[in-house]
């Protein structure tokens, strides 16, 4: 359905960030104009070309400020929220932005009388000892008060050329002699391509899939965090040894390399909590149907993914001759 002629108006929260793009990119495909609400859009210019002339457009809002997140879904008939953040810095909190700011999207995207779709993630439990789980369990609460039709995606670790897990480990194999496998490199996880999220986000906008459900997104296998680790090491042609940290010195070692300003903690002692539980999609959503499968996307397979962007942390780059480590 359209309005005078014109396409419908889905509002992106977070829209230049690393989901976010994706899923803009996904609904311009689809025909859909597509309102882009961050913080800074003078940083968020790169999203113009995806679409033709006037289909994109870029606003100001910060979801710590209700009157910006209001105005930003004036007109929409869709909302996405795809804002979430992996460490705390300044006013941008767990509870500010994860919390606070997921309600004020669902109680605004409620009021302008239009459908929401949240991107959350697994393991979200409001009675979580991770404030980061907490708060995203906290909000998937309140957006179900404010609109019961939400859909809501809690996918596991995200990987794709702009991730912040593999490039993590990636980037740190190319100065420190060892990585470190935080509770014996156990953990496991079902890494899900950025691309099978935004296409679940823009099913979720169409219509295809059934309202006010929560979908858990995983790839097709699980990987325990020392695979994850040596399938990166074999991508990048390195060795480094892996070596085991117990949970206990990881979160004393996280909590101090967060007091340190202006700078990006490897690891945090909250993440390192978040290691202590499986983040894999459940049996009761693998039942139920609400998975990639369940709404009809063939995951994609990680090793088929990972190469395409992991070749820069190779010594050589793409001139690294295979078999060769360093």
């Amino acid at each position: 359905m359209t309005i005078n002629n014109l396409p419908p108006l889905v509002t992106v929260f977070g829209g230049s960030g690393f989901v976010g793009r994706h899923v803009v990119r996904a609904l311009v495909k689809r025909g859909y104009r597509v309102r882009v609400a961050v913080r800074r859009p003078d940083l968020a210019g790169f999203l113009l070309p995806a679409g033709y002339v006037g289909q994109i457009s870029l606003v100001q809002a910060n979801l710590r400020y209700r009157e910006s997140v209001f105005r930003a879904v004036e007109g929409a008939s869709h909302v996405v929220n795809c804002v979430g953040i992996l460490f705390e810095t300044g006013r941008n909190t767990f509870d500010a932005v994860q919390d606070f700011g997921a309600r004020s999207v669902a109680e605004a995207t409620s009021a302008a009388g239009a459908k929401l779709t949240h991107i959350s993630a697994i393991g979200a439990d409001a009675n979580s000892p991770s404030n980061y789980a907490r708060s995203k369990g906290q909000a998937e609460l309140l957006i179900k008060l404010a609109g019961p039709d939400a859909v809501i995606l809690r996918p596991s670790i995200i990987f794709g050329p702009e991730d912040s897990f593999f490039n993590k480990f990636a980037s740190m194999a190319r100065i420190f002699p060892a990585l470190p496998l935080v509770g014996g490199g156990k953990t496991k996880f079902q890494p899900v391509y950025v691309e099978d999220v935004a296409e679940a986000v823009a099913r979720s906008v169409d219509g295809t899939i059934a309202a006010g459900r929560i979908y858990e997104l995983g790839g097709p296998e699980v990987m325990t965090f020392r695979q994850c680790l040596e399938t990166m090491l074999s991508i990048t042609n390195r060795e480094r040894p892996l070596i085991s940290l117990p949970f206990g010195i990881a979160s004393l070692l996280g909590s101090v390399a967060s007091l340190i300003p202006f700078v990006q903690p490897p690891i945090t002692a909250d993440q390192v909590k978040l290691l202590k539980v499986d983040n894999v999609v459940s049996e009761a959503a693998i039942q139920e149907g609400r998975t990639l499968d369940g709404i009809g996307i063939r995951p994609t397979l990680a090793t088929s993914i990972l190469p395409s962007y992991l070749v820069q942390y190779r010594p050589q780059g793409q001139y690294t001759r295979s078999g060769r480590a360093a």
